[in-house]
């Protein structure tokens, strides 16, 4: 009989999810712990965004839908208004949406606006939408309003210079989870065009909410069984209808490298455009500054997809 200073390490720390125990699970979806520097990146998000404002044409909080967080801002192309179109008519500009992180509670779009100079100066413009964050609003509502905004997007996008046939969508963390489920949306129940969104740039984002459940994240994202198979984009393949880029960094938890290699193998599997990109040297927070380097590899991914 085993006592208590005999008793297998299996028993004492059963394994939750995979081959984690709850510690170890906890860790893997808590990036703070692998990445120090993550109050130091933000406030670069900040100062940077705020320059980016300042030194770029935006029209800021367009209401998108009722709801008071429900504002975008949106960047014109540099070449927006232009006669670059056939017959001397102004061409519009590819849109590219982008659905900020921060674990579905926390920042806004103005720490994130440092991503438009790149497409900006690319000729493309940029929509970064607010939407409320928990504990006001729970992940379904989340994806309703984002839902609201790429309809709004659609039905407004050329009245700023953007081509409502070219939206494309990017997310970053919590921000990919959200970009990616709203990837799966029949849009022909919105009104709009099966295809209005052309490609999706997935950033260091969760694509199975099932082991999130089950960490300390659980704490705070309050979903029912039903929800979080629905919000699961894995289990859902066959919803997927566009090109979709997944991209994580070498640095980054061993979840949130897991979760798009995972993602990635399931959409091969059924006959799925997707590509997988690791970025070296990056943590979950410094990957996203890449967007700010129109020479660096996600930066010009992004272009590419938008080509």
């Amino acid at each position: 009989m085993n006592t208590p200073t005999d008793t297998p390490q299996d028993a004492q720390d059963p394994r939750v999810y995979l081959h984690y125990t709850q510690a170890e699970l906890d860790r893997a979806y808590e990036q703070t712990a692998w990445a120090n520097n993550r109050d130091e990146v933000v406030a670069w998000y900040t100062a940077e965004s705020a320059r980016a404002r300042a030194a770029l044409p935006v029209q800021r909080d367009l209401a998108y839908g009722p709801g008071p967080d429900e504002r975008l801002d949106f960047f014109p192309a540099a070449a927006a208004g232009g006669n670059g179109g056939r017959g001397g008519v102004p061409m519009l500009a590819s849109v590219h949406v982008h659905v900020h992180g921060g674990r579905w509670s926390v920042l806004t779009k103005d720490e994130e606006s440092f991503i438009a100079p790149t497409f900006a100066a690319a000729g493309m413009a940029c929509a970064i939408p607010d939407f409320t964050l928990i504990p006001r609003a729970r992940l379904p509502e989340m994806v309703e309003q984002l839902r609201r905004c790429i309809a709004w997007l659609y039905r407004h996008a050329a009245d700023h210079g953007g081509d409502p046939e070219r939206i494309h969508l990017s997310g970053h963390s919590s921000g990919a989870h959200l970009a990616g489920v709203l990837l799966l949306t029949d849009w022909s129940q919105y009104g709009l065009p099966r295809d209005v969104i052309k490609s999706g740039l997935l950033v260091s984002g969760m694509y199975d909410l099932r082991p999130v459940m089950l960490s300390s994240r659980s704490s705070y994202v309050k979903l029912s069984p039903q929800e979080v198979l629905e919000l699961s984009a894995i289990l859902h393949p066959e919803k997927l209808r566009v090109p979709v880029t997944l991209v994580y960094g070498d640095r980054e938890t061993p979840e949130f490298q897991r979760q798009p290699q995972a993602y990635a193998e399931t959409l091969r599997a059924a006959g799925k455009p997707v590509k997988l990109m690791c970025l070296p040297g990056v943590n979950h927070f410094e990957i996203l500054r890449e967007f700010a380097d129109p020479h660096s590899e996600l930066a010009r991914e992004a272009l590419r997809l938008m080509r």
